[in-house]
């Protein structure tokens, strides 16, 4: 079964690049992420240190992004990110898709990233997090192969809501 799961992904893969144009893309974006609240209340046992963004910190990130293009509308990437929640160091890995509904210089998109991250924080070991960001924004074509974007949305990770308000540049 865990040979069958990657030969379909490379079968699927060559039978879109069959049919449809796919180019391949990269992005770097950054963001600022704005602490909301935190999603659980917990009652503390004997090892809890607190809440894993303890201090209600809010962070930013630092993203890059390799994946490919579909017809210039559906994008989707693997990504690797810096995270820094005031003092608190990390990493995530995640999938990114993005759509864009419209073919013009300046277009609304849609994106969604899922994930994991780990911060290192107050815990001996650090905590490591699921991570499911659902954002909405514009994107503006600079040239045929160049795009800068902005975008906002929700951001659910860490046992916290977040909102990351992001700029991008993709090629």
């Amino acid at each position: 079964m865990k040979r069958i799961i990657p030969i379909i992904i490379i079968l699927i893969t060559f039978g879109l690049k069959s049919y449809s144009q796919i180019d391949y893309f990269g992005k770097v974006e950054t963001g600022y992420l704005r602490f909301l609240f935190t999603t659980i209340q917990v009652d503390p046992g004997p090892n809890w240190e607190g809440y894993n963004l303890d201090n209600e910190q809010n962070g930013i990130d630092i993203n890059l992004i390799n994946g490919v293009n579909f017809k210039d509308r559906f994008f989707t990437g693997l990504g690797i990110g810096y995270l820094n929640f005031e003092g608190i160091d990390g990493f995530s890995i995640f999938t990114d898709f993005e759509y864009l509904p419209l073919k013009t210089i300046l277009t609304p998109l849609i994106d969604i990233k899922i994930g994991y991250n780990h911060i290192w924080n107050q815990y001996e070991k650090g905590t490591g997090s699921a991570l499911l960001e659902l954002g909405a924004g514009l994107n503006y074509e600079l040239t045929e192969n160049i795009d800068i974007y902005i975008q906002s949305g929700f951001l659910m990770t860490q046992q916290s809501l977040l909102i990351p308000i992001r700029i991008g540049l993709k090629f």
